[in-house]
């Protein structure tokens, strides 16, 4: 009866399952998975944001399969304001409520059933549902670390085959945190030259460079076709706001068949809801005042962190430049899958294993760092305690394997 394309295992695996008990047992649970800026305890302009949602142009109806031109202006603003980028046409935006619904529309223009879709490993799990969803393909490709993430181009390259349509790029990376360098610009531009490929880019967490200097964005990126996709769920760190969009640089003539082709796609959908789209000139004004708060809480997170790892040396913080997320390395004793489980029933700490985000091997946990400062510290002083007593209860076989795991991570440095 049902599609092949929604074929998913829906019963709960062993991790989620674990959080239902807790949650059915009512146990107190120190949330370092945390997502939803709402439920982190900063203080919103909600009178601001309620009023601009209460305009009486919401009572008409003006289906624009871009985006009301003000909402999309408003965008082209703020590219202005927060990146220095002058004369962004506003008809090279098309407004989605998502950047999900962004990735639907434009998978749908590029693909044809089974093309593929490179995509980078690790990072978010989304990817697979959209491709699911959309009759694509996905093959990853990898980033790899080595003082710093950066994009394995030999691997790149032996990805690459007839079906291959485009390249995503998530910039800065989740969960990595890894920004992609000028240098990695230029490579992406030559690949998809090459191939004929475009690139599809993630910008939702551009803003967030824990070190404060700006990035470039890809929306001016015109050597290729390159769809660059953000929103006000991480900029205004309003997720509950469905407001996002495409913006379409590249070649010329390119550029004009693609943004034909998603009007079409727009048009058919028509999903941009009026009230929001006339508030998006004041939702994404908030990011002045979220914005900070966000980073103080993100950088005073990362010192809290270092602080309880430089008492030990077992666990290892990765580097990070940008995002709410840090990748923790681990002794990989167990499972990631396993390690999450123990954490959370043994010491009511919810992380995420690293597998959720596709890294290639154990030993990896991904945490937020918008949780509270109360609800972190105490977090990762439970996370170290678990881990830190786990080398001295193995058997001399297995201590011995760990050892070498340390020396191989210390040759790398």
């Amino acid at each position: 009866m049902f599609s092949k394309r929604t074929d998913w295992k829906l019963t709960p695996n062993r991790f989620a399952q674990a959080q239902a008990d807790l949650r059915a047992a009512g146990q107190e649970v120190l949330d370092l998975s945390l997502s939803n800026p709402t439920q982190a305890g900063l203080p919103y302009d909600g009178e601001a944001i309620l009023k601009a949602l209460a305009q009486p142009e919401a009572m008409e109806y003006d289906p624009q399969p871009k985006g009301l031109l003000p909402a999309r202006q408003a965008v082209g603003r703020y590219y202005h304001d927060a990146h220095g980028l002058y004369g962004l046409d506003s008809e090279s935006l098309v407004l989605t409520t998502s950047t999900s619904e962004g990735y639907s529309y434009v998978f749908r223009l590029l693909c044809n059933p089974d093309d593929e879709i490179l995509v980078p490993k690790p990072s978010y799990p989304l990817f697979e549902f959209l491709a699911d969803l959309q009759d694509v393909k996905i093959a990853p490709y990898p980033l790899v670390y080595d003082g710093g993430w950066q994009i394995d181009f030999p691997s790149l390259y032996k990805s690459v085959n007839h079906r291959t349509r485009a390249v995503v790029v998530v910039h800065p990376n989740n969960p990595t945190g890894s920004y992609i360098t000028p240098a990695e610009v230029e490579g992406l531009n030559r690949f998809c030259m090459e191939y004929g490929l475009a690139l599809v880019v993630d910008e939702v967490f551009l803003d967030y460079a824990h070190d404060g200097a700006a990035r470039s964005s890809f929306v001016v990126n015109d050597a290729v076709l390159t769809f660059t996709l953000s929103g006000i769920s991480k900029i205004s760190a309003l997720p509950q706001m469905k407001v996002a969009w495409i913006a379409v640089s590249g070649p010329e003539e390119q550029s004009r068949e693609a943004l034909a082709r998603l009007e079409v796609i727009a048009d058919t959908y028509l999903s941009m809801n009026t009230p929001l789209q006339l508030a998006t000139p004041v939702l994404l004004d908030q990011r002045k005042n979220i914005q900070p708060l966000l980073l103080d809480r993100v950088r005073s997170n990362i010192r809290e962190l270092d602080r309880q790892l430089a008492h030990q040396k077992t666990c290892q913080r990765l580097l990070v430049d940008g995002g709410w997320y840090v990748v923790l390395r681990v002794p990989a004793l167990q499972s990631d899958e396993d390690l999450a489980i123990d954490l959370l029933r043994k010491v009511g700490v919810l992380v995420h294993p690293g597998h959720f985000y596709d890294f290639s091997n154990d030993g990896y946990l991904v945490i937020s760092l918008i949780a509270s400062a109360a609800t972190f510290r105490e977090g990762i002083k439970r996370i170290l305690g678990v881990c830190l007593k786990g080398p001295s209860r193995l058997c001399r076989q297995t201590r011995a394997a760990w050892m070498l795991q340390r020396l191989a991570s210390c040759f790398r440095r």
